[in-house]
């Protein structure tokens, strides 16, 4: 099993009602890949940390493989959400993947 992580700091200029209508996009179109794209095993969007955050969002993300977290990020679907919601919107991403064993 393949877990990724995914941290965004949104772009500044955003003022927080921006901010916090982004981020609920930016979950809504990420959480409604679930069920919809081969190997995704889990997938779910945090928007509200902690005050001593960094980041203004986390995508926390379980896959059946790597060969499956690569089709992923090339799934037309996938594709749609980042380029719509993602990345117009984001000025900092930071990402983790890592192999983990089963049940953990």
């Amino acid at each position: 099993m393949v877990r990724h992580v995914i941290v965004w700091k949104l772009k500044e200029e955003f003022s927080p009602e921006e901010k916090e209508k982004i981020k609920a996009e930016i979950k809504a179109g990420l959480e409604a890949l679930a069920g919809r794209i081969p190997g995704l095993l889990r997938i779910h969007v945090y928007t509200q940390g902690l005050p001593s955050s960094t980041s203004d969002l986390m995508l926390d993300s379980e896959f059946e493989s790597v060969e499956a977290l690569k089709a992923y990020s090339v799934h037309p679907e996938h594709v749609a959400v980042a380029n719509g919601k993602v990345r117009p919107n984001v000025a900092v991403r930071s990402c983790f993947d890592v192999e983990v064993p089963t049940g953990r």
